[in-house]
């Protein structure tokens, strides 16, 4: 099944909005929903139309583009493809989890691997792969040049975290959690991207979904067909997966 892409146009410039439209007629899987001209109109078609996708121009009356995601929030934005004449805001754009940054005027190829990448995230049956390569290309690094700290983008801020005081992460779409305690954040991205960037031997992944801090098991119980069941700490019970056994029962045996 063709998965649709509701899609909000937002540009101060009329013949920019209309030169969209006219790529866009080449993509049938991707419907217009709406269309703006400032930033302030488009947090208030965001909110009302929940599309799946922005296009997003950069410098505009009421509110910048950039404006626009962070009083949304970037947790609650739709996926973002920024479409601006200037370069110069890439790195903030990429600092907001856009998908893509086009610069004008937006070339056909261009923007169909933008919209790819899009699709990549949001098709239930997207591959694991298919997001990383959405994180690595789009997303800054979520842990600098620290190998002790994961300095992640929360609502436009920069928090810097302990990893050893991560206990586990878990995948969520096109997000993963991260559980310290009691604190959880979401950030943008994929486990597969995270456990790379993450301290070598820390972090073991027990489940596609589920990485887990070695230091913060206290228990491992077996479970059917070989699988195991983690206990952390807190209480926390993670279940192994499949496909991840033999690292799990690596992990036991060398833990004995």
């Amino acid at each position: 099944m063709t998965m649709r892409l509701d899609t909000l146009i937002v540009d101060d410039e009329p013949l920019a909005r209309t030169h969209l439209r006219e790529l866009l007629t080449a993509h049938p899987d991707v419907h217009i929903t709406g269309e703006c001209g400032n930033g302030r109109d488009a947090v208030k078609m965001v909110r009302e139309l929940e599309p799946s996708l922005v296009l997003l121009d950069i410098q505009m009356p009421e509110l910048s583009g950039l404006d626009v995601v962070r009083e949304i929030g970037p947790s609650s934005m739709p996926a973002v493809i920024f479409v601006t004449a200037h370069d110069a805001y890439a790195l903030d754009a990429f600092g907001v989890f856009a998908v893509g940054y086009l610069l004008k005027p937006v070339q056909p190829d261009q923007l169909q691997a933008a919209l790819a990448r899009v699709k990549s995230i949001q098709h239930p049956g997207a591959r694991e792969d298919a997001g990383m390569r959405l994180t690595d290309t789009a997303a800054p690094p979520m842990d600098g040049s620290d190998p002790e700290r994961l300095a992640i983008r929360v609502d436009g801020r920069i928090i810097f975290l302990k990893i050893a005081d991560i206990d586990w992460v878990e995948a969520m779409d096109n997000h993963v959690r991260l559980h310290l305690g009691t604190k959880v954040h979401v950030v943008r991205g994929t486990l597969t991207n995270l456990e790379r960037r993450l301290a070598a031997g820390r972090f073991l992944r027990i489940h596609r979904s589920t990485l887990v801090n070695v230091n913060r098991v206290v228990e491992a119980q077996p479970w059917f067909g070989g699988d195991f069941v983690l206990i952390l700490g807190d209480g926390t019970r993670l279940t192994s997966g499949r496909s991840h056994r033999p690292q799990v029962q690596r992990f036991l045996r060398q833990s004995l």
